[in-house]
């Protein structure tokens, strides 16, 4: 994956990178790490990064083989201590910034007070892409804990979350109608993580009803909003994934879903945006339900208008 420098706005640059994966028959959101590894991009603060970033940096350490999960500006590694090594190339980040009524850079042609939010983006390198960074920003892959302690803590986990969920027949999926989920009986899975994992893509789905998040899920197969609903769905569940050490590689990936994906990547180039966002309103619902909430940045990743000014 390149990053060499483009007129396109970094949601076009997102977009086609992703549309790329997409078309050579790829999920560019499937974890691209082991389930006893680090979750999610981390600032160099330690904070998780969330939204688009969050795909964005894994898609970027995946195609770059990057094992650490700190990613930080170049101003940033100087102040740590660190060196961005010669003919490193980083990759961008987003954020909104703000802007009100009467800022030099926003035309005001419009009587009264105005709020504007521009999409923004700034570098960020690896700190495998860094030399002198103290050991921390180079963790070693956390272990699980034993099956049995890990297990019970993922059935509290599950358990908590007040879902209707209903075992029956060979299909996993939620019924918006119902507001109920319909899984196979555990035992017809390979392990009880991919029953989890598809548990998880289901959830992620049941947080889209009127009464939670109030996402449209009357989408026919086929349709945008469908599709739309489909990725946030496995986005969401790639992150509970990633908190939680459990796999999404299983999930359903053919021809017609990669088609209908492909389809509103293509008609708007801000669409995987939208989809982030709400993964993230999903994934972080459903972890403050199952007692594992994550803090963190919103969900659309406002960050100050000067980001090599944070905390490191």
């Amino acid at each position: 994956m390149k990053h060499a420098i483009s007129r396109q706005s970094p949601a076009e640059m997102i977009t086609a990178a992703i549309v790329e994966r997409l078309e050579a028959g790829a999920r560019p959101w499937v974890q691209p790490w082991t389930a006893a590894s680090v979750s999610r991009p981390l600032r160099a603060c330690g904070t998780p990064y969330q939204g688009i970033n969050v795909l964005w940096l894994w898609m970027a350490a995946e195609a770059a083989g990057h094992s650490s999960p700190f990613w930080m500006t170049y101003r940033q590694a100087q102040v740590l201590g660190g060196q961005v090594r010669k003919g490193e190339r980083g990759t961008i980040a987003i954020f909104y910034r703000t802007y009100q009524a009467g800022d030099a850079d926003v035309d005001d042609e419009a009587d009264g007070p105005r709020t504007r939010r521009v999409l923004k983006s700034f570098t960020v390198f690896n700190a495998c892409q860094i030399d002198g960074l103290p050991e921390r920003f180079f963790p070693e892959p956390r272990p699980l804990p034993p099956p049995t302690e890990r297990d019970r803590a993922l059935e509290r986990f599950f358990a908590a979350i007040p879902a209707r969920i209903r075992h029956s027949g060979a299909e996993a999926f939620y019924s918006p109608g119902l507001d109920q989920v319909t899984m196979p009986e555990p035992g017809l899975f390979r392990n009880l993580d991919h029953y989890r994992a598809t548990l998880a893509h289901e959830l992620s789905h049941w947080t889209g009803h009127e009464s939670r998040l109030a996402r449209d899920m009357g989408g026919r197969f086929g349709s945008e909003a469908y599709a739309m609903e489909e990725v946030v769905a496995e986005l969401s569940s790639a992150i509970l994934g990633a908190e939680l050490g459990l796999p999404v590689e299983h999930l359903d990936h053919h021809a017609s879903y990669l088609a209908s994906w492909l389809k509103v990547l293509k008609a708007d180039s801000r669409a995987i945006l939208t989809v982030a966002a709400k993964a993230e309103e999903a994934s972080s619902l459903l972890l403050r339900l199952g007692g594992r909430e994550v803090s963190g940045a919103s969900a659309r990743d406002t960050l100050p208008e000067r980001p090599e000014a944070i905390a490191a």
